[in-house]
């Protein structure tokens, strides 16, 4: 199971969602070092096989998996926060105040 991702920014910071189905909060692990956050976690299987089904078809998939991304420069190491709710991870990375104040909009000038 590789979890899918998705990763906005915006002026002041980034944020990562990973689709998590089946996967319970104690079974996350969710570090941040040297510009790369890595999320990691066990999907484990629900039921026990006994020897009395027979499975036909099984496409579930168990077991442990691990993500990484290199996150920018930017991101203030300090200020990463992560939350779980419905299958769901977010991952919060607060950009340094430098960062944010070193934006600013360009004007575009018409040529002749």
């Amino acid at each position: 199971m590789i979890p899918e991702l998705d990763v906005r920014e915006n002026a002041s910071s980034v944020t990562i969602e990973a689709e998590l189905p089946g996967v319970e909060e104690r079974d996350i692990s969710v570090t941040f070092s040297n510009g790369v956050l890595t999320i990691r976690g066990e999907k484990k299987q629900a039921r026990e096989e006994t020897t009395t089904e027979n499975v036909h078809v099984s496409e579930r998939s168990f077991g442990s998996f691990e993500r990484s991304l290199h996150l920018p420069e930017s991101v203030d190491e300090s200020k990463v926060e992560a939350s779980f709710e419905n299958g769901v991870l977010k991952v919060t990375a607060a950009k340094k105040p430098e960062a944010v104040k070193a934006q600013r909009k360009i004007e575009i000038k018409k040529t002749t």
